[in-house]
């Protein structure tokens, strides 16, 4: 494969037995490029990210990362990437400094190198002065920030956050967030899985996976726009069963609930606000209000894992 991009899959396919955990996905992400990988649990992301850093080999399929094969040469993809789990994978029982120390030996690092990329790192990630504590005794957010640093390191091309920011507070997530657009900025190619919609927003193109399967890859304007569907946002008097009268409903292919309010959504063209009003009350629903609104990232999430295949995935 010619390295134009920092990744390109072909066809890439997991299979663990009888169950196809990834199955047959395709992309390219180009250098410098924030590469979001979006999709329910167990959809397949964790797997075709495993595949990608050349810890799992590939059942079918291609892939090259930094310009090398991810089957043939998996050592020289793990010289090239940063790797970085939803779970805390430092030493806890080292200090900051100590963490950062042997993660650049791990890296190659050592002598002045090592120290200037250790200052450059700390400093970035808001370490400094924290290097003599230890790692187990950090908050969640200021450990993760430490292993960003720690898989930043040795500079690499591709970054791989696997939901990085699980369980961390959102102005947290939020500064995290700009450590990964400073590394973009760099250069560094970034893929990064997650399930908060916030997050997705901040990612240059999305691809939704669902049972293995990529079945949707775009800017996250363009997933927006895509959803060729009316969605209408509606505040009724939700009781057992709503949904289920709602979706008798001829031209209505699905809804979900936000918050306290409904969104249904309809066949191109099938309904306007004020005849679904007059629908409904005709089940015998209480309805406040129905409005035609534009969808967001958390809209077209839900219609694409409603309309994605079926299946056991990893």
């Amino acid at each position: 494969m010619v390295a134009r991009n920092a990744i390109e899959a072909r066809n890439l396919t997991k299979r663990f037995g009888q169950l196809t955990a990834v199955d047959r996905v395709t992309l390219s992400v180009g250098k410098g490029e924030i590469f979001g990988l979006l999709g329910p649990n167990g959809a397949g992301k964790s797997t075709t990210i495993r595949m990608l850093c050349g810890l799992l080999r590939p059942s079918e399929g291609r892939a090259s990362v930094a310009g090398f094969d991810v089957g043939r040469e998996p050592d020289r993809v793990r010289e090239r990437i940063g790797y970085m789990s939803q779970r805390f994978s430092l030493y806890r029982d080292l200090t900051v400094s100590e963490n950062v120390t042997f993660f650049g030996g791990v890296y190659g690092l050592d002598g002045p190198d090592l120290r200037r990329r250790a200052a450059e790192v700390l400093a970035t990630t808001g370490l400094a002065g924290l290097e003599a504590e230890i790692a187990g005794d950090l908050s969640g957010a200021v450990q993760q920030r430490l292993a960003l640093g720690c898989a930043l390191l040795h500079e690499p091309d591709v970054l791989f956050l696997d939901e990085p920011t699980s369980g961390v507070d959102p102005v947290s997530r939020r500064r995290f967030w700009s450590l990964i657009q400073q590394a973009s900025s760099a250069g560094t190619t970034v893929v990064v899985s997650t399930h908060f919609m916030d997050e997705a927003e901040f990612c240059n193109r999305i691809g939704f996976v669902s049972a293995g399967t990529l079945v949707a890859l775009d800017t996250p304007v363009g997933l927006k726009h895509g959803l060729a569907e009316d969605l209408f946002e509606t505040s009724l008097r939700l009781f057992p069963g709503v949904r289920e009268r709602i979706a008798s409903l001829e031209g209505v292919v699905g809804s979900s609930y936000f918050g306290q309010r409904l969104h249904v959504f309809c066949s191109p063209g099938a309904w306007s606000p004020q005849g679904l009003e007059g629908a409904l009350r005709t089940l015998g629903i209480e309805v406040l209000s129905v409005a035609r609104i534009q969808p967001t990232l958390e809209d077209t999430f839900v219609r694409l894992a409603e309309r994605a295949p079926r299946g056991a995935d990893a």
